[in-house]
């Protein structure tokens, strides 16, 4: 006899305040829209901006990989590019590990002989 009239009593007033099953989803979708305007865009654009200093890498660079070895390029492949590291020292590294390209206005280290 309880859950007769429970249930009668939850019909609601005529179906106008239910308001349809879009705006349960409103809110999932201003989070989607924060989330994407905060981190995968911005990442989007840092990815892109690394892609184009790998395209641009050339011999003579100096350069410092993401584990933090400092070199110059002494030739570029299509994925991998030679660090001089020391003086007949070099080694093959891919081009997606170029972390950054050190300026040609920065002063070069001074060797201690």
């Amino acid at each position: 006899m309880f859950n007769l009239a429970y249930a009668m009593g939850t019909g609601g007033a005529g179906g106008a305040a239910d308001g349809g099953g879009f705006t349960a989803f409103v809110p999932l979708i201003l989070m989607f829209a924060i989330f994407y305007f905060l981190l995968i865009r911005p990442q989007q654009k840092k990815a892109k901006e690394h892609q184009a200093m790998i395209n641009a890498l050339k011999k003579g660079d100096r350069v410092i990989t993401s584990g933090g070895i400092h070199g110059r390029i002494t030739t570029v492949d299509d994925t991998t590019i030679t660090l001089e590291v020391a003086e007949k020292v070099k080694i093959k590294v891919s081009r997606g590990n170029v972390g950054t390209i050190i300026p040609s206005t920065a002063p070069a280290p001074v060797e201690k002989k």
